[in-house]
């Protein structure tokens, strides 16, 4: 039986510390589905689609990636999908205590599925999909911020 897991967020843009945390979850999963949460309340920097199409291009030579548009709650999907993890990455303390909420609240709806917290590796802690957006805002350079081969 394959093992599956869910990595959900609104990637507004997929940064290289989210690609951290993909590779590292494949390490313990033999499929991952990156998931793009669709807010209807919130307005995105990039449309879902081009949010889309910067996960491809950073996945382009994974294998065992999948990439979806949701907007439903989270745990739902796992059940529509048939997967009982949920994989979530964290930079600091603040990413941990808030990620660690929301996966209380998961586990009280959905007892059968399981959050998984990966802390990022520290070269990319720095990194945040707000940090980008202010970068290219700005005019600047983000290539030290998005995977290699990625365009914004």
């Amino acid at each position: 039986m394959k093992r599956k897991a869910l990595f959900p967020g609104s990637f507004d843009p997929f940064t290289a510390g989210h690609l951290n945390i993909l590779k590292r979850s494949l390490t313990m999963f033999d499929e991952v589905v990156v998931a793009v949460g669709v807010n209807i309340d919130k307005r995105g920097f990039f449309p879902n689609e081009k949010r889309m199409d910067i996960i491809r291009q950073a996945t382009s030579g994974l294998e065992g990636v999948s990439i979806i548009q949701y907007d439903n709650l989270t745990i739902d999907k796992c059940r529509e999908l048939g997967i009982r993890h949920i994989v979530r990455g964290v930079r600091n303390m603040i990413d941990f205590e808030t990620e660690r909420s929301i996966a209380d609240a998961n586990r009280k709806l959905a007892p059968d599925i399981e959050t998984i917290i990966i802390p990022t590796a520290q070269e990319y802690a720095h990194i945040s999909s707000t940090a980008v957006r202010d970068i290219l805002k700005h005019g600047g350079d983000t290539s030290l911020f998005v995977p290699e081969g990625v365009e914004l």
